[in-house]
């Protein structure tokens, strides 16, 4: 087997550093042989802040997937939110140029240069250029112009932009770890790739991935992505909220919200008091479930309540009949499903990755979810043989639109 059929996908989170290495059996069957994590030294809120120490969290997560594996890694796929990332809708007009009016690939790509022909600080790159839907002599809703034909030809598209910095310091701390940059891509992207079903992005869905110190979140209507964003509140928050309440350190607040927290209190079990352990010679103190519940449960509501100002503020905004999707470590909190449901008065579920692809037990829960959809896209790109840098983002001209015309027509 070659390198090229090794595909590796990096989600550096604020907490965590996850790695996935997948290959092809005899049979051209997805399979993830390894994975590994390591604690996410050097970043904050989805940046990297100590390039060092980054480097050397990044090694350690890549290492024990590579000998989980028994491959050696030489290319990742790596995920970039948080408050590195922004994002705005545009639209371009082009008048058709082939042959009997008939719109052909150079149409096609000239709109979506004029779409993305917007003013843009300095400091920020364009990272992908997302069609949402082609327009044709003010006929809409179409999915693939290609060969239909028409005089006027329109493109709306979501733009997704990031800090030059934050790219930048993110492929130095990747690449010192002797390791190199394939390809980029929006972490909530890529978790909608693994976690979303067609019924869900047609109807409108919102994902939510809720991190550490940050939750991204991403709105797919009409099987395309309409609004994407970050709030800079996460799971490490309530913890906090837990230590000052309880009066007992980070660590131990940390513990406890993972093994018996809760923020629904119809799911507490009142029948079994939570132990928080003395600090400074104290005796542990015995405090019932609910009480839990009634600390974390607003700070949950906090983040929905967030997203959901966010979401609304955006012109155009779609309804999401389709429900909401969790992902993320925060995810894992028993409840919040619960909580998201009354929020967003719709149904809510905790997303896994898509059982098409054999995933390990290990690999299975909502925080794998970011690691598991940059497999998918790798897969996406090596099915349909087109270049790596071409399909989510040239690292060298910021040109997204070569062969992402052809792969984000085929994923959404």
């Amino acid at each position: 087997m070659t390198d090229s059929e090794v595909i590796a996908g990096l989600d550096i989170g604020t907490d965590r550093i996850r790695v996935l290495v997948a290959e092809y059996d005899a049979k051209g069957k997805l399979i993830v042989s390894g994975w590994g994590e390591s604690r996410s030294d050097g970043m904050r809120k989805g940046i990297v802040v100590n390039i060092e120490a980054a480097r050397e969290a990044v090694l350690s997560a890549v290492e024990a997937a590579e000998h989980e594996a028994g491959r050696t890694v030489t290319k990742l796929w790596i995920a970039l939110g948080g408050a590195s990332v922004d994002s705005l809708n545009s639209r371009g007009v082009v008048a058709v140029s082939g042959k009997n009016r008939e719109i052909g690939q150079a149409d096609v790509t000239r709109v979506l240069e004029a779409a993305r022909a917007v003013v843009i600080p300095m400091d920020r790159d364009i990272l992908h250029v997302l069609p949402q839907e082609y327009i044709i002599d003010d006929q809409g809703g179409v999915r693939n112009p290609m060969d239909m034909i028409g005089v006027r030809l329109e493109a709306e598209v979501h733009i997704v932009t990031v800090s030059v910095s934050a790219i930048r310091n993110m492929e130095k701390a990747v690449e010192r770890a002797d390791y190199k940059v394939g390809d980029l891509a929006l972490g909530s992207l890529a978790a909608a790739r693994a976690l979303l079903s067609e019924d869900e992005k047609e109807m409108g869905v919102l994902l939510v991935d809720i991190g550490a110190s940050s939750t991204d979140f991403i709105l797919v209507h009409g099987g395309a992505p309409r609004v994407t964003g970050s709030i800079p509140v996460g799971g490490a928050q309530a913890t906090g909220d837990l230590s000052i309440v309880l009066k007992t350190p980070m660590d131990s607040a940390e513990r406890i919200k993972c093994e018996s927290g809760c923020c629904w209190e119809a799911l507490a079990d009142v029948d079994e008091p939570v132990i928080i352990p003395g600090v400074g010679g104290r005796p542990p103190t015995p405090v019932p479930v609910t009480e839990l519940c009634r600390i974390l449960q607003p700070r949950m509501e906090e983040i929905f309540r967030m997203i959901w100002v966010k979401v609304e503020k955006m012109p155009g905004a779609v309804r999401m009949t389709g429900g909401i999707v969790l992902t993320g470590g925060g995810a894992l909190l028993p409840g919040v499903a619960d909580v998201a449901s009354r929020i967003f008065g719709q149904p809510a579920r905790v997303g896994n990755p898509r059982t098409s692809v054999i995933w390990p037990e290990h690999c299975r829960d909502s925080g794998w979810s970011v690691a598991a959809g940059l497999i998918l896209l790798g897969d996406a790109v090596t099915i349909n043989g087109f270049d790596g840098e071409d399909t989510v983002r040239n690292a060298e001209d910021i040109n997204p639109l070569k062969g992402l015309i052809k792969w984000l027509g085929e994923f959404f």
